[in-house]
């Protein structure tokens, strides 16, 4: 995957491994992968040289200063509130961390994020333990490992994390250390003391617990807010923030400038959450998995296990008794793939038995592709976002955003692209003339939110102009 991004990589044997780093217990390992442009960065300097640079430009700092309140004018931010006054501006951006959610609420724009407990522990001073030592990552027993000024820091990122600030993050909170606990963190410490035996006689000097955002699906919160013009959002880093800091802040700067993403953003993009996310309750649980999935195998078609089961068709119950193993998109449970009926009755559930290689779904579904292919097949497309446009003005703003002619006769559909000012595709989708003045829209689940931002920012006409946007929950 490195290289595939023109890294420079080494693929290293155990002793090669040894070379780099000799206190490693290396007797149960397969090899590693070093990357030499890797490095290390300091946050705190970082922030402080930016910072400068943005004063001898003519930016005003605020520290310590609270912003109590969102100001909004005709769909459109105006400004912030703080206990000093107010401060008038045409853009805000919400960079709040794992405060980006209460601040969203001020505006009235969902942030889907929450806090999760995050540790790790420093030793005492090690004697002889090299300066220059890589940042050195163990996903199997989920730890991290980086050398800190003749100490060594341990890191983890645990399957079952700890989520934090459930009711609400105190007011007074600011960098602060939550309470040691060392139950949660041991699993973690009792690995790495196999790994590095040197950890047996090395002293803990702090163990620390701090608290991160992490979002439903572990990519960041970038670009403008679908409900409010120029409130943008660059939040919920996920443990990667000083990584991501330059090139999220470069794209979201031309995308302020440009009104739209410089380049293909969908991963990162804000659009791409949904409403039901920012649940509490759906976040809590989810939060729990996604801060240790940093750390396990990527595998191909892996699937979510918590908080699931938030959306579901009319006929869930008829697929699952028929062996459908669901997989889940934007809250929808779909089949993904059905166990055969034979196996079904000797009573085997359908699971995902993840590999790198052929899964074990495989064969099943070339099964159905082919009784599909050769007889017929019924499919379940429940979880497709729909959306009703209504309004003298809805053809004409269709017209703006569609390739194809919309001015058909009620009853026609249109199956085509919608573009955005680059005449690039944005949408693939069907468009279906109701009446006169009424549309309905039908596209993809996981891109509701993006087409129905999509439709609301391009009316610009005097006239009223309803987008009703359907749910099943």
């Amino acid at each position: 995957m490195a290289r595939n991004f023109g890294l420079e990589t080494e693929i290293l044997s155990n002793n090669e491994i040894k070379k780099r780093y000799p206190m490693l217990f290396v007797g149960d390992a397969v090899g590693g992968i070093f990357l030499p442009s890797d490095g290390q960065a300091d946050p705190s300097n970082i922030a402080l040289a930016l910072a400068k640079g943005a004063r001898l430009n003519g930016v005003s700092f605020f520290e310590n200063t609270k912003v109590t309140n969102i100001d909004i004018e005709n769909g459109k931010v105006a400004g912030v509130e703080t206990p000093q006054g107010k401060i008038k501006s045409e853009y805000v951006v919400n960079c709040a961390g794992m405060w980006g959610r209460e601040v969203g609420k001020m505006a009235g724009v969902d942030i889907p994020l929450h806090a999760n407990e995050h540790f790790y522990a420093v030793t005492e001073p090690i004697k002889g333990l090299q300066s220059d030592l890589p940042v050195l990552r163990i996903p199997d027993e989920c730890t991290y490992y980086k050398e800190d000024a003749g100490k060594l820091l341990i890191g983890a990122f645990e399957p079952i994390a700890k989520p934090w600030g459930h009711n609400g993050i105190p007011d007074e909170f600011c960098f602060d250390q939550l309470p040691d606990d060392f139950e949660h963190f041991e699993p973690i410490l009792n690995k790495a003391v196999k790994r590095l035996p040197i950890l047996e006689t090395s002293g803990i000097q702090l163990f620390f617990n701090g608290p991160e955002s992490f979002t439903p699906d572990n990519r960041y919160l970038l670009g403008e807010a679908t409900n409010l013009k120029n409130f943008f959002l660059a939040c919920g880093f996920n443990s990667i923030g000083i990584q991501s800091a330059g090139g999220a802040g470069k794209a979201l700067s031309e995308w302020m400038e440009a009104g739209e993403p410089p380049f293909d953003l969908w991963d990162v993009d804000i659009r791409r959450m949904h409403p039901f996310q920012n649940n509490k309750t759906y976040l809590f649980e989810r939060a729990k998995e996604t801060l240790g999935l940093l750390y396990a195998d990527h595998f191909p078609f892996r699937q979510y296990a918590s908080a699931r089961g938030i959306r579901r068709s009319a006929i869930h119950q008829n697929l699952l008794e028929r062996g459908a193993c669901f997989g889940e998109v934007a809250g929808w449970e779909r089949a993904n793939w059905f166990l055969p009926a034979e196996l079904v009755s000797e009573g085997n559930t359908p699971e995902y038995k993840y590999s790198w290689g052929r899964q074990n779904w495989f064969d099943f579904a070339a099964q159905e592709h082919l009784a599909v292919r050769q007889k017929a097949g019924f499919f379940d497309m429940s979880s497709f976002a729909k959306f009703r446009l209504e309004g003298k003005d809805a053809q004409a703003v269709l017209q703006r955003i569609m390739a194809n002619d919309v001015d058909v006769e009620p009853g026609r559909v249109i199956y085509g692209q919608w573009l955005n000012n680059s005449g690039g595709i944005e949408a693939d989708l069907t468009v279906t003339r109701l009446t006169e003045t009424v549309f309905l829209i039908v596209t993809s689940a996981a891109s509701a939110t993006q087409r129905f931002s999509m439709v609301k920012k391009e009316h610009t006409g005097r006239c009223p102009l309803y987008c009703h946007r359907y749910y099943r929950q």
